[in-house]
């Protein structure tokens, strides 16, 4: 039997439930509908209520802060596909290879991800990621370079892309002097 545990975060973009099945994440969820909500459905998906704290949450916590402090670029957890299937896994793990303060349009991420002219099954898959922020969905734009809905919180998709975008500047900044 599996064990399923979440560990809430509170984030600058909102509350976040991060939901374990045994130490591999299952799901992100920015909860802009509140935390109450997101237990209900990944309860209802999993079909077993999580019980609270893990250790992998814990450390998942710990990565998280130091992303949104500028500080790291990828994280390091492991991943449950469970609820991830076909192109959409493909398109997914294609987003994994756009660098920290990069962006790709959805139509490069369709290419990547070996299937050109996929780009409104990209749109669809970044989406319905069950890993926002981990895997970085939100480095994924129009091809006229505008960021989209990110889910009707477009508010949340700036603010990661300029997170990163500042943390790199800053960098090359430093670098420079």
């Amino acid at each position: 039997m599996n064990r399923v545990t979440s560990t809430e975060y509170d984030s600058p973009v909102g509350p976040i439930l991060l939901t374990f099945v045994d130490d591999a994440l299952v799901r992100l969820h920015v909860a802009h509908d509140g935390l109450d909500i997101a237990r209900a459905e990944i309860a209802q998906r999993l079909g077993v209520v999580p019980e609270p704290e893990t250790s992998a949450g814990r450390g998942l916590v710990a990565q998280l802060d130091e992303y949104f402090d500028g500080a790291r670029r990828t994280f390091d957890v492991a991943l449950d596909w469970r609820f991830v299937r076909g192109f959409t896994r493909a398109a997914l793990e294609a987003t994994l290879q756009i660098p920290y303060g990069e962006v790709a349009s959805y139509g490069e991420v369709s290419m990547m991800a070996g299937v050109p002219r996929a780009a409104r099954a990209v749109g669809t898959a970044c989406a319905s990621t069950p890993f926002s922020i981990v895997v970085p969905v939100h480095r994924v734009v129009r091809a006229d370079g505008s960021i989209g809905e990110y889910g009707g919180h477009p508010e949340v998709k700036q603010y990661l892309l300029s997170l990163e975008g500042d943390a790199v500047l800053g960098e090359t900044l430093r670098a420079s002097a």
